[in-house]
């Protein structure tokens, strides 16, 4: 569906022709204006109707309705096509999704097509008419300034991961109790969201280094200095993804020697209260044999004798093994 349909005119929104075709030949014809078109999840039959209007190349226009594509950008002959995948961070339920945002930018035009949710495209829109100064370089300010959104949001994401991180590490390395298995299940999903988050960020870096470039046709050359802070932006969005997955895996291996440590105590506490338990059955086993020369077997005080000395070897051994901390 069309969201928003918008004729920009030195930096400024005006009203213009209902048709795309009118409205596109009208401000080629004038200069200096553009053409914004906005479409969500649109259908083949709606998409289509933009298509033939602006000329769109048909693997763009496949990928645009397809969505589930890597963040890049691609350059054909009447327009420049680009894919970034904003995102977004559920803290209730630690998940990370992805939407894709698709733009063409072209002579005097910009289509934007929108899949999921997490999209800055309205707050753009509105920060962007707030701005004519911007407006006015023309599409090209329209894919910077939805290049930043997208990746400054990036930014944000990571620190809340990292917040989250922390509270997960805490609880990590607190003394162990009956729910290891649910904080290794919480690790684990917290790594898969963070590999999401990383599939979004870092293929959009060879594409913003492209756009650093000179000679990218309907990309304004005097905007590669807007691009490279976009870039510089993202570096430091992926080097705390990177940060956050190595911390996870370092988590994960201290989390599981943790495991293997309690582990280990356990079987030592199983065993000693085993050696306990063997030395009274031992005894016991040997007299329960019934031969007739055994030890004191027909004596009045044997029986409590072979008591006393059962329960002065367990004791013996739990303070052995109480000393040693086993127990």
């Amino acid at each position: 569906m069309i969201v928003d349909c918008g004729i920009y005119r030195h930096g400024r929104r005006t009203d213009g022709p209902a048709d795309f075709s009118d409205a596109l030949e009208e401000v080629r014809a004038e200069g200096d204006s553009f053409v914004w078109i906005g479409l969500y999840e649109p259908t083949e039959e709606e998409f289509g109707l933009v298509t033939s209007e602006f000329g769109l190349h048909p693997l763009a226009v496949e990928d645009a309705l397809n969505a589930h594509q890597r963040p890049k950008l691609e350059v054909y002959d009447d327009s420049v096509f680009m894919v970034l995948k904003p995102v977004l961070y559920d803290h209730d339920r630690d998940v990370v999704t992805t939407g894709e945002l698709m733009l063409f930018l072209g002579d005097s035009f910009v289509v934007t097509v929108r899949h999921g949710e997490g999209s800055p495209l309205k707050e753009v829109r509105q920060r962007l008419e707030q701005d004519p100064e911007v407006l006015r370089h023309g599409p090209t300010a329209v894919l910077y300034a939805v290049s930043d959104a997208v990746v400054d949001h990036y930014t944000e994401v990571a620190a809340e991961l990292q917040i989250d991180l922390d509270e997960l590490e805490a609880e990590v390395f607190a003394p162990l109790g009956e729910d290891t298995r649910s904080t290794a299940a919480r690790i684990y999903n917290f790594k898969r969201q963070v590999v999401e988050f990383r599939r979004a960020t870092w293929p959009l870096t060879e594409p913003l280094n492209r756009l650093t470039s000179a000679g990218l046709p309907f990309v304004n050359d005097k905007s590669r200095p807007f691009f490279r802070d976009v870039s510089d932006h993202l570096t430091r969005a992926n080097e705390s993804v990177e940060g956050l997955d190595r911390l996870l895996s370092d988590i994960l291996s201290a989390h599981l020697a943790q495991m293997g440590v309690q582990q280990n105590d356990d079987m030592r506490k199983i065993s000693a209260w085993a050696a306990m338990a063997a030395v009274p059955t031992m005894i016991a086993g040997i007299y329960g044999m019934n031969f007739q020369h055994m030890p004191e077997l027909r004596e009045p005080w044997g029986y409590p004798v072979v008591l006393t000395l059962m329960a002065g070897l367990v004791i013996w051994l739990h303070r052995m093994f109480k000393r040693r901390g086993w127990l």
